[in-house]
């Protein structure tokens, strides 16, 4: 009966790896090839990789889109990992009469779509542009800041500093350290697998926005590669191994910064603490 139960258990996983592997290989595949290939689902490796990579150089100015997706990224990543780890650190460590109250509030925000905030926050940086027009409409910084902290990273943080040994913060306060000392110092090299499961999350999601950018983004220059993407396919007649090589592109950030953090990843979705 074990053997059965193996057998069919190693069956299911087997075709649930093909199933999640085949869209990232037809992929792959796809921008190795031509445009008719594409059509027709091809799915033996091509020869114009190459120029389909000309192609898309030709098409459109990549390297400026790209440099503005990596520094949408980087910042959004870098600023939420602060925030959000000083906000789960606050709401668990101190003890106050109100930090339950405001905290369920936080919770309650995460139950409304994005799309429902869209128009009141561009009305807000509407505004913002005629006092400060570098944070306002068409800027990275309207890009970055409305997702700069999130409730559920906040939500995460705290979950994780629920399992923080209270004897480490107790015994760097009597060993004269500041709170912020205790954070820098002890909670921050403590909870490095909880940052990169946090970091993953927030940078995929920041890589890989469309909407808010969409909206927001006015002039060709500031665009992201999701939008790249979607105006390359856009066209009267699109080239899609053009488009597939772009997809490559803006996959493999993600999927590296994935592999590399793996480990730390799955340890801090497990709330573990190092």
């Amino acid at each position: 009966m074990s053997k059965l139960s193996s057998i069919f258990t190693y069956t299911f996983l087997s075709l649930a790896s093909i199933v999640s592997i085949f869209p990232f290989l037809w992929m792959v595949v796809s921008s190795t090839n031509k445009s008719v290939d594409v059509t027709k689902g091809r799915l033996l490796p091509g020869s114009h990789l190459l120029e389909n990579f000309r192609s898309l150089l030709d098409t459109v100015d990549l390297i400026p889109v790209l440099i503005n997706s990596i520094k949408i990224a980087v910042i959004t990543t870098l600023l939420a990992l602060l925030i959000a780890s000083l906000a789960g650190y606050g709401f668990e460590i101190f003890k106050s009469k109100m930090k339950d109250y405001v905290f369920s509030f936080l919770l309650l925000s995460m139950m409304i779509p994005f799309a429902a905030l869209m128009v009141p926050l561009f009305r807000m940086f509407g505004t913002i542009s005629e006092a400060a027009p570098m944070i306002g409409i068409d800027t990275l910084a309207a890009v970055i800041l409305p997702t700069s902290a999130t409730a559920f990273l906040i939500f995460f943080f705290r979950q994780s500093t629920k399992m923080f040994p209270r004897e480490i913060i107790e015994a760097g306060r009597i060993d004269g350290l500041s709170e912020l000392g205790v954070f820098i110092r002890i909670y921050i090299p403590t909870m490095k697998t909880t940052y990169a499961a946090a970091a993953i999350i927030t940078f995929m999601a920041s890589w890989n926005s469309y909407l808010w950018p969409l909206v927001v983004l006015q002039s060709s220059e500031k665009h992201t590669l999701p939008l790249l993407i979607s105006n390359l396919g856009s066209g009267y007649s699109p080239d899609f191994g053009v488009i597939m090589t772009a997809i490559v592109i803006a996959t493999l950030p993600t999927a590296l910064i994935f592999f590399i953090l793996q480990k730390h990843f799955v340890a801090g979705m497990m709330g573990s603490v190092k």
